[in-house]
């Protein structure tokens, strides 16, 4: 079976490694999965660009051949080159070992151009050959370009709104595929529902203020994205639990929160609504969790400040 690795941020790197755990798992239950340090091995039949464009985390992608016992790369592997025409090599040290990485990437390119036709391009290569570095042994893999796709339009932001990296990874932690529906039940500028479009899963949003849902709708419609949104309060959601898959949300707080109730109050009430059955990931301030009567299956610590520590819930 096909081996992949991936390579993910040490912002969150608990956060970063599961995000890419789940994907591989919501796509083939049968995956095999491997992390050495902030590398991921997954052995799966899940084609690795599938993961990596929806991952948030992923800073390096690709396919493995296999493992290596030092740094020559076996002339049997050059048939990874066969139809590129132009190519670059990338050694990347994730060990504690000194190496070094130009000259080995010199060298590499040196020997592909000796027994292939593709020209080194810095630039814009069609292929990478990657040599990964690690204390427990080395790796020998290949990408093809990965073109990113357009980031979605934000016409009305807040300062105090979450970033888009951490809502697409809750949406992956939530393990939503594609052609499903997200709920966000305070979708305020609707950071949620435009990560969720933009990933091919359906969205609708609930918000008791009416401007959050105008500038919602109006943020999604820059984007030619269809809008369900609802005027409502946060229990809306069970009135129309039938219409979607998940929740992710951003539980607001002090100056982002406009309800009356106490954040604590306000944190407790949502939980005891949340409809039975359903996958949730559910960010909130660190201490107001503590009393929530929930089995969650994970949960990760989002610094951002001395006085404001986040938390992710899932389940």
């Amino acid at each position: 079976m096909p081996e992949s690795f991936f390579i993910v941020s040490k912002e969150y790197p608990d956060l970063a490694t599961d995000e890419v755990i789940t994907l591989a798992k919501m796509y083939d239950r049968f995956s095999k999965v491997k992390v050495i340090s902030n590398l991921v091995i997954i052995q799966s039949k899940t084609p690795w660009e599938k993961i990596a464009r929806r991952a948030a985390f992923v800073k390096t992608a690709g396919q493995l051949i296999r493992k290596m016992s030092n740094v020559f790369f076996d002339e049997r592997n050059y048939s990874v080159l066969f139809g590129a025409n132009t190519f670059m090599c990338k050694a990347i040290n994730l060990s504690e070992k000194p190496i070094d990485v130009p000259e080995i990437e010199r060298s590499l390119g040196n020997m592909v151009v000796t027994f292939c036709n593709a020209k080194v391009s810095l630039e814009n290569p069609s292929m990478i050959i990657y040599l990964i570095f690690t204390d427990e042994e080395n790796f020998f893999g290949f990408s093809n370009r990965l073109n990113g796709e357009p980031r979605p339009k934000k016409e009305i932001k807040f300062h105090h709104e979450l970033d888009w990296k951490l809502t697409r990874a809750m949406i992956n932690l939530a393990r939503i595929r594609e052609g499903e529906t997200v709920c966000d039940p305070f979708c305020g500028t609707g950071t949620t529902l435009l990560e969720a479009r933009s990933m091919g899963i359906n969205a609708i949003g609930i918000d008791f203020d009416k401007r959050m849902c105008r500038i919602s709708e109006e943020n999604l419609a820059a984007n030619n994205y269809e809008p369900h949104i609802f005027n409502e309060n946060y229990d809306y959601m069970l009135q129309i639990k039938d219409r979607f898959d998940g929740i992710v949300t951003d539980l607001p707080y002090g100056t982002a929160s406009k309800t009356s109730e106490p954040p604590q109050k306000l944190v407790e009430d949502f939980f005891t609504k949340l409809p039975k059955q359903k996958k949730f990931v559910i960010m909130c301030k660190k201490g107001l969790d503590k009393n929530l009567k929930i089995k969650l299956t994970k949960k990760y610590e989002i610094y951002r400040h001395k006085s404001l520590t986040r938390m992710i819930l899932v389940k």
